[in-house]
């Protein structure tokens, strides 16, 4: 027995996702702790987190809110790995793979989110 959302491949693809950014976050300055650390951890978390909720309403609309709630997260979660390489916490070939883990999620959440009847 499981939950609708856990057979999602866009569910599953974000919480991997999750875990390789909280690796990558653990190596950001102390100094960073209440601010990008927080945040991109707060918003890649949220990515899995609304689509699970999402997935468990009954309306089509709730249903949409909240993927659309997921895609604005995975977008914060971009521009936090834009800072991260401004400010040299990472380095281009981390970026390029997380950003192209995040280009393929947004697409598939998307693809998902227009789909849904």
């Amino acid at each position: 027995m499981s939950f609708k959302f856990e057979k999602l491949r866009i569910w599953q693809m974000s919480m991997d996702f999750a875990e390789e950014i909280y690796k990558i976050s653990e190596a950001f300055p102390k100094t960073e702790n209440y601010n990008l650390t927080s945040q991109i951890r707060r918003a890649v978390d949220s990515i899995a987190l609304n689509i699970a909720e999402g997935s468990i309403l009954q309306s089509l609309p709730e249903n949409k809110k909240f993927l659309g709630y997921s895609i604005r997260s995975l977008a914060e979660v971009v521009t936090c790995l834009y800072k991260a390489e401004k400010r040299q916490y990472i380095d281009s070939k981390c970026f390029k793979n997380n950003y192209d883990q995040a280009y393929l999620l947004m697409n598939m959440m998307i693809s998902y989110r227009s789909k849904i009847k």
